[in-house]
C-alpha cells in the first residue's frame, strides 16, 4: 500500500509520523486491500480563540476507486491522530458489513413442464405429470393465469416445484410459454 504523510502550517515530528505509521499499519491488518493512504495534519491559524487547533485528515482509497475519508481536529495532534483513526476504522467497518449484506440475484429457474393427468374438481386439486415421468401434486390456490374449471386431463402446463409434506408438490402452474428455436 502506498502512503503519504505531509504537514501543513507545522513541521512534521518523528513521534506523528511513527504513531501514523503505527496506526495504519494496525488498520492494515483489518483491511488489507487498501490501496492508497494520504494523512495531513494541519495546524489551525485562523482561530486563535478555538482550542482546537490540531487536524488530522485521512484519505483511503478502496479497490473500485472507492475513498474513505475521516477529518477530526481536537487540541493535540497525538488525539486528533487518535480520534481520526478510529472514526476511519469505523467508516471500514461499515463500508464491509454493507458489502457483506449485499445479495447475489440470480436468474430465476425456468418452470418445469408436464400434462395434467388427474383432476379431482370437488377437492380442488390435481396431479401434473413431470417430463420425464413422476406425477407431482397440485392445488387449485397455485394456478396462475388460469382457472381450474380450464383444466382437462392433459392439458399442457408450466410449473414450479418444492417438496411438500407428502412429497414434490406445485407451487405455481400456469399455461407454458412457447418454445423458442
Amino acid at each position: 500500500m502506498e502512503l503519504e504523510i505531509e504537514s501543513r502550517n507545522i513541521e512534521m515530528t518523528p513521534r506523528w509520523k511513527n504513531e501514523i505509521e503505527s496506526r495504519l499499519a494496525d488498520l492494515q491488518q483489518k483491511h488489507q486491500d487498501l490501496i492508497h493512504a494520504r494523512v495531513t495534519l494541519t495546524k489551525n491559524l485562523h482561530h486563535k480563540k478555538q482550542a482546537n487547533v490540531a487536524e488530522a485528515l485521512i484519505v483511503v482509497t478502496l479497490p473500485g476507486r472507492q475513498t474513505k475519508t475521516s477529518r477530526k481536529e481536537d487540541k493535540s495532534f497525538e488525539e486528533a491522530i487518535r480520534s481520526a483513526f478510529g472514526a476511519m476504522a469505523i467508516e471500514l467497518r461499515k463500508h464491509r458489513e454493507k458489502r457483506g449484506r449485499t445479495e447475489v440475484r440470480s436468474s430465476p429457474i425456468p418452470p418445469l413442464r408436464g400434462v395434467v393427468c388427474k383432476l379431482f374438481p370437488k377437492e380442488g386439486y390435481g396431479f401434473i405429470l413431470k417430463e420425464g415421468g413422476g406425477e407431482v401434486y397440485f392445488h387449485k390456490h397455485a394456478l396462475q393465469g388460469l382457472t381450474f374449471e380450464e383444466l382437462t386431463d392433459g392439458t399442457d402446463v408450466a410449473f414450479n416445484l418444492e417438496q411438500g409434506e407428502k412429497g414434490p408438490q406445485a407451487t405455481t402452474v400456469q399455461r407454458p410459454s412457447p418454445i423458442v428455436p
